[in-house]
């Protein structure tokens, strides 16, 4: 297990040189895979361990010295494919939610529904444009949404507005900064801190719920 985390981390770390390579291999279909990934990580409840983040600023800098990938197409296949991802997590959580997650499994703990759930608590609605950017709880948001019987009406302006704001910005910040020899030089610390400002709503969230206690 702690081999299979730090060849994670050795990825995460060197994502940028990762898509390069794969655009190099498969041309025009790291579309397809990227979208893929995207998709994954929104749709699917047991794949909350994908680097959305990272992957979005990363594409975008590839994209910035790209032939092959144009970051005007790049963004709205992305938008899409997070978007379907949510709907999909949507109706898994309306329609099998609670009678799947009745237990933890090894790879999913009713905690990250607890904490999702607190956010709704807190957030409201918003919360599904707001999970867009935290690790995770992006996952299960819809998961939660759907659990909770929120209408599809109210959900779905949420959810295109969660897709567009998140891939947009995390995508263009690497197609502009990307390059800049100051982060292209420490790409590595930039996408770590991606990763851990990310987190550090759910860390307050954790942190403040345990001082109540």
């Amino acid at each position: 297990m702690i081999e299979l985390l730090s060849e994670a981390l050795n990825f995460i770390r060197h994502l940028d040189e990762h898509l390069q390579n794969l655009v190099t291999e498969y041309e025009t279909f790291t579309y397809v895979i990227l979208a893929l990934i995207i998709f994954c990580e929104t749709g699917l409840v047991i794949t909350p361990f994908l680097p959305g983040d990272s992957l979005l600023f990363a594409a975008g800098a590839v994209a910035a010295i790209s032939t092959t990938l144009n970051v005007w197409l790049l963004i709205p296949i992305l938008i899409a494919a997070a978007i379907l991802g949510d709907n999909v997590n949507y109706f898994f959580g309306r329609f099998l939610g609670k009678k799947v997650f009745t237990r933890d499994y090894w790879f999913l703990k009713r905690e990250y529904i607890t904490r999702t759930e607190e956010f709704y608590e807190k957030y409201g609605g918003r919360t599904l444009i707001m999970a867009r950017f935290v690790p995770i709880v992006r996952t299960f948001a819809p998961f939660v949404a759907g659990v909770g019987d929120m209408t599809y009406r109210r959900f779905i302006g949420f959810c295109i507005a969660g897709g567009i704001l998140w891939v947009t910005s995390m995508t263009l910040a690497g197609y502009f900064f990307g390059q800049l020899p100051i982060i292209k030089n420490n790409f590595e610390i930039v996408v770590l801190g991606i990763i851990g400002v990310s987190v550090l709503p759910m860390v307050f969230e954790v942190v403040r719920g345990r001082m109540k206690k």
